[in-house]
This record gives structure tokens, C-alpha cells and sequence, in this order.
């Protein structure tokens, strides 16, 4: 296969990866936010909780639906564009995906239903179990890919046949290994902050407009609190994914700090334009010895530049050099957020200060930009390797794809992706917009869209008038 049909299939594969992690990402959160609504509302009667379930209900239902489309299309390629992988590594990475199946799948499609329609057909407890379940399946979802994705990372309990297939011989370490103890609690706090700020963001929108106040105020106080707690628990075990890339994957680790010579003691690369044919950066701002306390937790050690490694081993610089710096960035400016929201909502100064919600509300992409940016270090920064240090990319490509059908498919898949993206994200901005449905008995019974037949009795009297004039 030449270059171009080879960076074709790539780049159709990331284009279709980078579409779906947007909607796991989202949904394996939300998942887990909606047992807490329904858990809390069994718990203490208020009907604020159950009002959000509903209305959260909704959009994890859109949400989840796309996030499966785009997964089985995604699916799809391993067979049509990366053929020689399947065959070479299908005896570990296909009983994992079938494990998903078994698992994952099977528990949502099981409960799926009774979240979604049978909230006056089962008894309370029974509805609180399928919340439990349809979230369990979702994280099922997120282990077994992150499994599968580790292994090709830095695989271990293998054996290679006389046909280089890779063949299983320790399950065991296969699924208990540290990089996925690791790199899945990473990915499972990402979906689950992302989803906080999307949460929190509505709410500050609502209460921008002056609509639902009490569920905008609860919408934002359990976002941005749990936010508060889970992003320095996440950027600790980011910093824990760094140790393994910085032992197990010195080249990524070298393109990310864009660190082209060997340096003793190393310094830290805050930003600069890395230079790939010069092998150096322009416009660089370092930071003397950190680069060797971030790598190796002390302030002599000799870190490893990116010509220690043959030109065809090394990965690109620019693409994980930035995406990291964006990741982190993100990853910052959510924490500032997070907790200089709580700390005003807690002093009840939450509805004085309008700078403060339009930074809430338009903070909901930043989880989305980390999350992608992030992938994008792993997998560009794993390159020219599909499992690493054992089979190249270009060895794992179908052989026989032309051109000039990588770009029709190309197109295709931008042309159909780009439509379900812009119809479901109008949908659920329509349903975001339309705020939570007032219940015509806030501890049971039916919801009316149009108008409720009476007012919740925990509803203040400044939004009276707000959800007559909404619901009429």
C-alpha cells in the first residue's frame, strides 16, 4: 500500500474515533449522575431529584443512541481498512471485544427499556436497579475497550506464531495489567467530569435566562462540587499515566515534552514550536530541571531525547506535543472553575455574579476538548506502531485499498457523521432548552409536556410564573 491510501485509512479511523468518543465520554457519566438523582430522590422524597432524572433521562437516551451508531460504524474498519491487524491479533482482541458484548451489551439492552419507559410500570426500587445496571453496563463498556486498547499500548501475555499472529498465553496479565489499572480509572474520570460540567453548564444557563431556578442551583452545586473533587484525583492519575508512557514508551514520552536531545538534568518545555527536520524547537520557553523532576521525580536525572531513537521509530512532535498542552490546560481551567463555583454557591453570591455562570456554562467543552486532545496523545504518539514495539502501522493496514477509494469512503463517512452530529446535537439542545417537565404529581404519576396541571409544592415562587409562561 502506498503512503497516501496508508494515511487515508488513518486518518478515516481517527476522524470516526474522535466523532464517537464524544458520546461515551458524555454518556458514562451521565449514566452514573442519573443512579445518584434516582438514589437521592428514593432517599429524601424531594422532588427537584426527580424532576432532573427525567430530565436527564431524555438526553442520555439521544446521546447513548449516537454514541452507538457511531461506534458500530467505527467497528466496521477493522475489517475493511485494517484487515492485517484483525487476522494478526484477532485471538486477543476479538474475545475482548466479545466480552463487551457479554457484558456491557447485555446489560444495557436488558434494563435500557425500563429506564426509558418504565418509570410509572415498575416499583421504585426495580427503576433504581435498571439506573444501576444500565450504568454498570456503560463502565463495563469503558473497561473492556481501555482493556483492549492497553494491551496494543504495551502488550504483554502474548506469544507470536510462525504466521506473526499474536496468540493469548496469560489472560491473567492481559486483564490485570497496570498500565489498565491505570489508563482505564483516567478515562473513566474523564467521561465522568466531563458529564459534571455538562450538568453544571445547563444549569448556569437556565439560571442566565432566570428559568427553573431550584433545579438550575442543584444542577450546579452537584456538578461543580463533584467536579471539585474528581479533577485533582484525575490530573493524579494523569500524572501516574505519565510514569507509564515515561518507562514503557520513552519515544512518546520524548515527542510529548518535544525533548529532541538527551539532557542531564532535563528541563521542561512549557511551549514552542517543535521543528521535526531541524530536530530542534523555535521560540522555546523551558523550565530549568523539571523536566527530569515531571520524568523521574528528581532534579539530576538524564532524560532521553527523541534522536536516541531511528528516525522510522519515532513518533510525530507537533500533534502530542500540543494536544498534551491543551489536555492540561483544560484540565486547569475546569479546576479553577470548579472550584471557584462551589466556593460562591456555597455563599449562596452564585446569582450576583453573571461573569461567573457565563464561565460556567461556557466551560461545558472543555471535558470534550481534553478528552480528544488526550486521545490524540495516545494513539499519534504510539506511532509508527499499532501494538507497540511489535507491529507497525503500515503492516496492519489492509494491503489491497486503493486511493481513490479511501476518498470516497473518506468523504462519506464526513458527509453521514457530520448530519447525525448536527440533527442530534439540535435535538438536544431543544431538549436542553426545553428544561426539566414539571410533574402533575411531583412524588408519582405522569408528565405533561404542555402544562402541568398543578405546581410542585418544593417550586420557590419566583419560578411560578417562569414554568406557567414555559409549559403554556
Amino acid at each position: 500500500m502506498d503512503a497516501t491510501a496508508l494515511l487515508l485509512s488513518r486518518l478515516q479511523f481517527a476522524g470516526t474515533v474522535s466523532f464517537h468518543i464524544l458520546f461515551p465520554a458524555f454518556t458514562v457519566g451521565l449514566a452514573a449522575w442519573l443512579c445518584v438523582l434516582e438514589g437521592t430522590w428514593l432517599a429524601t422524597g424531594k422532588p427537584v431529584y426527580r424532576r432532573l432524572s427525567d430530565f436527564w433521562r431524555n438526553i442520555f437516551a439521544v446521546a447513548f443512541a449516537l454514541g452507538v451508531v457511531s461506534g458500530i460504524v467505527m467497528a466496521f474498519q477493522f475489517g475493511t481498512n485494517w484487515s492485517e491487524l484483525s487476522r494478526r491479533t484477532g485471538a486477543i482482541q476479538g474475545p475482548l471485544l466479545a466480552y463487551e458484548s457479554f457484558t456491557a451489551f447485555a446489560l444495557e439492552a436488558s434494563f435500557f427499556g425500563v429506564l426509558m419507559f418504565g418509570r410509572d410500570r415498575v416499583p421504585r426500587w426495580v427503576y433504581f436497579l435498571a439506573c444501576l445496571m444500565v450504568a454498570l453496563g456503560t463502565t463495563l463498556s469503558s473497561f473492556w475497550i481501555m482493556v483492549n486498547n492497553s494491551w496494543m499500548q504495551a502488550p504483554v501475555g502474548f506469544a507470536q506464531g510462525p504466521d506473526g499472529s499474536f496468540v493469548p498465553t496469560d489472560w491473567r496479565a492481559i486483564l490485570l495489567s497496570p498500565v489498565v489499572w491505570v489508563r482505564f480509572p483516567h478515562m473513566l474520570l474523564a467521561a465522568y467530569i466531563t458529564s459534571a460540567f455538562c450538568i453544571a453548564a445547563t444549569g448556569a444557563w437556565h439560571m442566565l435566562r432566570g428559568r427553573f431556578l431550584r433545579d438550575a442551583r442543584t444542577m450546579m452545586g452537584m456538578g461543580l462540587g463533584l467536579a471539585a473533587v474528581l479533577v485533582p484525583v484525575q490530573l493524579g492519575f494523569g500524572h501516574l499515566v505519565g510514569d507509564y508512557v515515561h518507562d514503557r514508551q520513552p519515544a512518546k514520552f520524548a515527542a510529548i515534552e518535544a525533548r529532541w536531545h538527551d539532557e542531564q538534568p532535563a528541563s521542561e518545555v512549557l511551549i514552542a514550536w517543535p521543528d521535526d527536520k531541524a530536530e530542534r524547537n523555535r521560540l522555546a520557553v523551558t523550565i530549568p530541571y523539571a523536566g527530569s523532576l515531571i520524568g523521574s521525580a528528581s532534579l539530576t536525572s538524564r532524560e532521553v531525547g527523541l534522536t536516541d531513537f531511528p528516525a522510522n521509530e519515532r513518533p510525530p512532535v507537533a500533534v502530542p506535543f500540543f494536544a498534551f498542552r491543551v489536555m492540561v490546560g483544560c484540565g486547569l481551567l475546569m479546576l479553577a472553575i470548579a472550584w471557584i463555583g462551589s466556593v460562591q454557591l456555597a455563599r449562596g453570591r452564585i446569582g450576583q455574579q453573571r461573569w461567573l455562570l457565563w464561565a460556567i456554562f461556557l466551560s461545558f467543552p472543555l471535558g470534550f476538548v481534553a478528552t480528544v486532545t488526550g486521545w490524540f496523545v495516545a494513539e499519534v504518539g504510539r506511532q509508527p506502531w499499532t501494538v507497540y514495539g511489535q507491529l507497525r502501522t503500515a503492516d496492519s493496514v489492509t494491503p489491497f485499498l486503493t486511493t481513490p477509494e479511501l476518498i470516497a469512503t473518506l468523504l462519506l463517512f464526513c458527509l453521514v457523521y457530520g448530519a447525525i452530529f448536527a440533527f442530534g446535537t439540535l435535538y438536544l439542545y431543544r431538549l436542553l432548552r426545553r428544561g426539566p417537565v414539571i410533574c402533575r404529581d411531583p412524588a408519582m404519576g405522569s408528565t405533561n409536556p404542555k402544562r402541568p396541571l398543578s405546581i410542585p409544592a418544593d417550586l420557590p415562587s419566583d419560578e411560578i410564573e417562569g414554568a406557567d409562561r414555559e409549559y403554556a
